[in-house]
C-alpha cells in the first residue's frame, strides 16, 4: 500500500465535501472506541487502561478491521487522574468501563453564584464536590491536583504519540493541526454534571429564568473551550447534544435554542464548523437545525433519512442513521442491504458522510465479519459519476438570514491573560517577553484545558 497515496486520496474526499463539492466516492467516519480495541486485542480491559501495555498493539490491530477514511480512535477517559481526584461523575465499574452517574454538582439555590462567574463558581464549589479529593485544605489540594495534571498530560501525550504513529502507518486524514474541539451547549452543560437529569428536569418547571440566565452566563466559558487554536474549515468542534428530545418543543425553543444556535454560528464566524451528534430522536426539529449555518456537520443517531435529506441535505452534512444493531443481529447480505439502502437516500448529490449511529461499545456490540463486509461495500460501491461537480446549493432566497449577538468576553480571576499576570510581575527581561509570554500562556491553557476535560 502507498500510504501517501492512499492518505492523499482521502483527504480530496473529506475536503471535497467540505468545499461543497461532489467527491470521487463517499467517505467514511467510522470510530472504534480505545475500550473496543483493548477488548478485541484479548487485553484485560481495566488493567489495561491503567498500565497502558499493550495498547498501542491494540490500536494497530483494530486499524486492520476498521476501513475507516478518517483517523477512527477518539476520546477516552483517563482512569488515573480521575482516581487521584476522587472522581464522582467518571467511575470504572467492575467491568472495566468509566461510566457516568447520575451526580449534582449544583444545588438550585446556587443559580445565581453560578451566573455571577460560572467558571469561579466551578472551581470553588463545584469541582470540590463532584472530585473530594480537592475538598481538602489548600496545601494537600495544590497536591492532589498539581498529580493529576501531571497523569492527565501523561496519558495525552501516550496517546498522541500512538496517533502519529497509526496516521503515517495507515494513511488516515486527521483535520488540520490544532483545528479540533469538542463542548457542550449550555443547557447541556447544566444538566450534565452541574444539576443532572432529575434536577434539570425539575428546574425547566419551577426556575425555568434561571436555566436561561445560567445558559447565557455559560455560553462565554463554552465558546472558549469550543475554539481551537486554528480554527478551519477542515477542522470541526464536536458537539453532543443531549437533553434536546427529552424537552417539550416550547422549553426547547426558550431555553435550549438559543444559546446552542448562538454558539454555533459563532463558531461559524470564526471559520470553524460543528459537528453536531444528534442523540436519540430530532426530527422534531429538523426546521431548527435548517437555520444553523451553511455546511453545518449532522450525525443522527435515529429518524427518517429521506425526510432529513429533503430537508437539510443542500445546506448540511449528513451522516450517521446506520442501525448498529444491524451489525451485531442481522445476516452479512442484510446488513449490505442497509447500507445500500441509507447510500441511495443519503448520497445523491454529494454532502454525506457515512457513518454508523453510534460507535460500538464494547466487542460484543457486533460481528466484526458484519463490520468490515459494511465498510468494504461502501469503500467499492459508491463511487460518484458526476464527481467534482458542485453539490447542489441551498436557495439563498429563502434561507434566513444568519444572525450572532455579540457575547461578553471570558472572564475569571482562575484564568489571566498574559497582559493580566505580568501586571505588578517583576520586570521581564528586555527581549524575552515575547518568549517567556508565549509560555506562560502555553500552561495556562494547558491548566484549562484539562479542568475542561472534568467536566
Amino acid at each position: 500500500m502507498n500510504v501517501h497515496r492512499v492518505q492523499q486520496e482521502r483527504k480530496q474526499l473529506f475536503e471535497a465535501v467540505y468545499n461543497g463539492i461532489i467527491p470521487r466516492r463517499v467517505p467514511i467516519m467510522a470510530n472504534l472506541p480505545i475500550e473496543f480495541c483493548i477488548q478485541y486485542a484479548g487485553l484485560p480491559l481495566a488493567e489495561t487502561q491503567w498500565t497502558l501495555d499493550g495498547i498501542e498493539d491494540a490500536l494497530d490491530k483494530a486499524c486492520k478491521i476498521v476501513g475507516s477514511d478518517y483517523y477512527p480512535f477518539g476520546f477516552m477517559r483517563f482512569p488515573a487522574p480521575l482516581q487521584i481526584l476522587g472522581s464522582r461523575g467518571f467511575v470504572m465499574g467492575s467491568n472495566g468501563f468509566i461510566q457516568h452517574p447520575e451526580v449534582t454538582g449544583m444545588e438550585v439555590d446556587e443559580y445565581d453564584d453560578f451566573i455571577k462567574n460560572p467558571y469561579d463558581c466551578i472551581l470553588e464549589k463545584i469541582l470540590p464536590r463532584l472530585y473530594p479529593e480537592l475538598d481538602a485544605d489548600p496545601v494537600t489540594r495544590s497536591l492532589i491536583f498539581a498529580k493529576a495534571f501531571k497523569a492527565h498530560y501523561d496519558y495525552q501525550e501516550f496517546f498522541m504519540k500512538i496517533e502519529a504513529k497509526m496516521v503515517q502507518k495507515y494513511g488516515f486524514y486527521t483535520a488540520p493541526k490544532g483545528s479540533l474541539a469538542a463542548v457542550t451547549v449550555p443547557f447541556d452543560f447544566l444538566a450534565d454534571f452541574l444539576r443532572g437529569f432529575k434536577g434539570i428536569s425539575m428546574d425547566v418547571r419551577r426556575c425555568p429564568q434561571k436555566i436561561l440566565e445560567a445558559c447565557e452566563a455559560v455560553l462565554p466559558l463554552q465558546i472558549k473551550k469550543g475554539m481551537p487554536k486554528r480554527p478551519s474549515k477542515y477542522g470541526q468542534t464536536f458537539i453532543p447534544l443531549h437533553m434536546g428530545p427529552y424537552l417539550r418543543t416550547s422549553d426547547f425553543e426558550k431555553l435550549y435554542w438559543p444559546t446552542f444556535s448562538k454558539m454555533v454560528q459563532i463558531f461559524s464566524d470564526a471559520g470553524q464548523p460543528c459537528r453536531l451528534f444528534c442523540e436519540h430522536d430530532w426530527m422534531r426539529y429538523l426546521d431548527y437545525l435548517q437555520e444553523l449555518p451553511e455546511n453545518t456537520r449532522l450525525h443522527f443517531e435515529y429518524g427518517d433519512p429521506k425526510l432529513v435529506k429533503e430537508k437539510l441535505g443542500k445546506k448540511h452534512i449528513i451522516s450517521g442513521f446506520y442501525p448498529l444493531t444491524y451489525l451485531k443481529t442481522a445476516t452479512k447480505q442484510q446488513c449490505i442491504d442497509k447500507a445500500k439502502e441509507l447510500i441511495d437516500v443519503l448520497a445523491p448529490g454529494g454532502k454525506y458522510v457515512f457513518a454508523f449511529d453510534k460507535s460500538p461499545v464494547s466487542l460484543d456490540s457486533v460481528d466484526i465479519n458484519n463490520y468490515i463486509a459494511v465498510l468494504e461495500y461502501i469503500v467499492q460501491n459508491t463511487e460518484y459519476a458526476s464527481a467534482g461537480e458542485l453539490a447542489p446549493a441551498v436557495d439563498k432566497t429563502v434561507d434566513k438570514p444568519a444572525v450572532t449577538k455579540e457575547i461578553p468576553i471570558f472572564k475569571s480571576k482562575y484564568c489571566r491573560t498574559w497582559e493580566e499576570y505580568k501586571k505588578g510581575r517583576p520586570a521581564i527581561i528586555a527581549g524575552l517577553e515575547h518568549v517567556i509570554a508565549s509560555k506562560m500562556q502555553n500552561y495556562e491553557d494547558m491548566l484549562f484545558d484539562m479542568i475542561s476535560r472534568l467536566m
